[in-house]
């Protein structure tokens, strides 16, 4: 699986570099410049109220036959329009909402998308593991 990325202001960048990190060994490519070979997970933002960026449609008018789901980025501020660019390419194109993330996102985000691009791996892999627990530590009662 591949992470493509589209973004403006830098914060997706941002977010699709620690994402990378977590996950290891996941090749990284900015829909601007290159082309994916294989399955993606699409790491985009919302452009004003709710928009999806002229960018993101035109890959996607292309690519989207290997989209397996889409991350979103926008700013809190915009209320009920925040990141609505993953709701609506998640309607066009059938995939899920991985997450919805504030600007570049936080250590829990980065957490979470990791986790969704590790499972994706383990499940197209010819010898898959058995998921592991969403939160493996468990303290017990005291």
């Amino acid at each position: 699986m591949q992470l493509v990325f589209d973004s403006l202001t830098g914060n997706v960048r941002r977010l699709v570099g620690r994402v990378a990190r977590q996950v290891g060994g996941v090749a990284v490519l900015d829909l601007r410049r290159d082309m994916p070979e294989g399955d993606f997970l699409l790491l985009t933002y919302t452009f004003h109220r709710g928009a999806v960026p002229d960018s993101t449609r035109a890959f996607l008018a292309r690519h989207s036959h290997r989209l397996l789901g889409v991350v979103a980025s926008g700013s809190y501020h915009w209320g009920e329009h925040f990141a609505r660019a993953a709701d609506r390419i998640a309607e066009e194109y059938h995939v899920p909402v991985v997450a919805k993330v504030n600007k570049s996102g936080t250590d829990a985000d980065v957490a979470r998308i990791a986790r969704w691009v590790q499972n994706r791996q383990q499940l197209s892999s010819p010898f898959p593991l058995p998921p592991f627990p969403e939160d493996p530590w468990n303290p017990g009662s005291n």
